[in-house]
């Protein structure tokens, strides 16, 4: 999931991995909930591309920053890679692997994985609103 890119993240990304970095193994977050904990004073675009910013963060993300990307999936409980790809096939056997089901239709039940966000005091040492 990571790029050689060297240009240093924006300030918008840098916010993306401090969230994912919380992300506890065993839940999921969606990109539109990471999103939604950025204000837009840290040059986060309109809500509708919001969760696509998020998306472009983490395949940008610097090789040096061990981040949890696996852990971010679609709102509708997809993994967004394209069905069937090694990227797919490799982020589902990481969220298997930490106790994650999938549905037959290859879906994550969100109401029973999906993570309620970071603590309180992460929430405002970062400056971020509550998800």
């Amino acid at each position: 999931m990571h790029s050689p890119d060297s240009a240093v993240p924006s300030p918008f990304a840098c916010k993306v991995y401090a969230i994912v970095q919380e992300i506890p193994a065993g839940v999921v977050s969606s990109y539109g909930q990471i999103a939604a904990m950025i204000p837009p004073a840290d040059g986060a675009p309109p809500s509708r591309l919001a969760a696509r910013w998020v998306g472009t963060a983490l395949r940008r993300s610097p090789l040096a920053l061990e981040i949890p990307w696996h852990r971010v999936i679609n709102s509708r409980g997809q993994i967004s890679f394209p069905g069937g790809s090694a990227q797919a096939q490799r982020q589902k056997q990481l969220l298997e692997a930490e106790g994650i089901a999938f549905d037959e239709r290859g879906r994550v039940d969100m109401s029973a994985y999906r993570w309620r966000g970071p603590s309180e005091d992460f929430l405002q040492r970062e400056g971020l609103l509550a998800p």
